[in-house]
């Protein structure tokens, strides 16, 4: 008989990734095997330049990477240059309607440009414009193609935003482009269905190696836009597709960086903070799991180093589940077995719990193994 050991695993499986080309953001680089950034889009009137930096910054706390700005009036793009200056994250011009904002943009020292060719007033006549400005200044372009402003002509030949038009959208623009030898070009193909939108991306992959931007469009409120773009996100990157993301809510953008953080974090494709690994609870349960797991949370939040805590209610799947963790409890009785990476270290009474894990991990050098 074979025996099969059990502990915890050594090594964790690593997704893969599509090979693409890779564009630089400022000093972020996107495609080409770099890390998934995380972005999201302020939401101040971007003229009022104090506002906007100060959303930016709490943004870049929040671990936002790149972010974008709208630019639908001449003030707006006169605010552009104090805000790509002291932005502390690339700054990135959301340019509708009128062209001569993406030359602002690119005269702005913004990082980047995002245009969606569908509604840019005689985009086709500008193209040549636009790419010798944008390769003069090392200014990367986003073709952004959404199906609610998708190009006319593509909308009256497929009927409605199906994936094959978002995809000959994007491949028709970015052709525009590179027929002025410009290349230095990132896609996306929105959608708010994320089966629609799973579909474009997975047609656009296999036709070109231009990094994507993934993004589910107009999501929805925070509870449903966070089930939309994970579900959607996750189908792709796991297939390899996306290198960076936008998780757009109906909720401050913080909000979104904080579930696109997560969702990268699950899927390993980014260094895990804080994860609390918590059981649903059930009448098994000899603790308030839900107040127990929210206690906890609570008092890790900043934790400055990545740990996995479990907080389990019962003695079924708790001591398995605590033994996975690098610091969990198993509660039961009105008492917790304190495990630290697979060991019990002591049993405390169950108000104890929540001092003892949190004095556990601040007395302990969680970079040895």
């Amino acid at each position: 008989m074979t025996l099969v050991e059990l502990g915890m695993p050594s090594v964790q499986p690593e997704l893969p990734r599509r090979t693409s080309r890779q564009v630089l953001v400022g000093g972020v680089a996107v495609g080409g095997g770099a890390p998934v950034s995380v972005q999201s889009m302020t939401t101040t009137l971007t003229a009022d330049v104090d506002a906007t930096l100060q959303q930016i910054a709490e943004l870049t706390a929040a671990g936002c990477e790149i972010v974008r700005v709208a630019v639908p009036s001449q003030d707006d793009a006169d605010a552009l240059p104090m805000i790509a200056r002291k932005s502390k994250i690339p700054v990135v011009a959301d340019i509708h309607f009128q062209p001569k904002y993406v030359f602002a943009a690119i005269d702005a020292g913004c990082a980047a440009v995002r245009v969606n060719p569908g509604n840019i007033i005689k985009f086709d006549d500008k193209v040549k414009e636009i790419a010798r400005a944008a390769d003069g200044a090392g200014v990367p372009i986003r073709i952004g193609v959404n199906a609610g402003s998708l190009d006319k002509r593509l909308l009256a030949k497929h009927g409605r935003a199906t994936p094959e038009a978002l995809v000959e959208s994007a491949l028709w623009e970015c052709s525009l482009f590179e027929e002025h030898g410009f290349g230095d070009l990132k896609i996306s193909v929105k959608h708010h269905d994320p089966l629609v939108m799973i579909a474009a991306y997975r047609r656009l992959a296999e036709r070109c190696d231009y990094p994507l931007h993934l993004g589910v469009t107009e999501a929805g409120p925070r509870f449903q836009g966070t089930i939309k773009s994970a579900v959607a996100f996750g189908v792709l990157l796991a297939d390899g597709i996306g290198d960076t993301i936008r998780v757009s809510l109906s909720a401050p953008p913080v909000e979104e960086i904080k579930v696109g953080a997560q969702i990268l974090e699950s899927l390993g494709l980014r260094p895990r903070r804080l994860e609390i690994v918590s059981c649903p609870s059930c009448g098994r349960a000899q603790v308030d799991v839900y107040e127990l797991a929210e206690q906890v949370t609570a008092a890790f939040d900043g934790f400055p180093a990545p740990l996995r805590v479990a907080v389990m209610g019962c003695v079924v799947n708790g001591p398995g589940e605590a033994r996975e963790a690098d610091l969990g409890v198993s509660s039961g009785n009105g008492k917790g077995q304190i495990f630290v990476r697979g060991e019990v270290i002591k049993t405390v009474p169950e108000s104890q719990i929540v001092e003892t894990l949190l004095e556990e991990a601040m007395n302990r050098d969680w970079s040895v193994g």
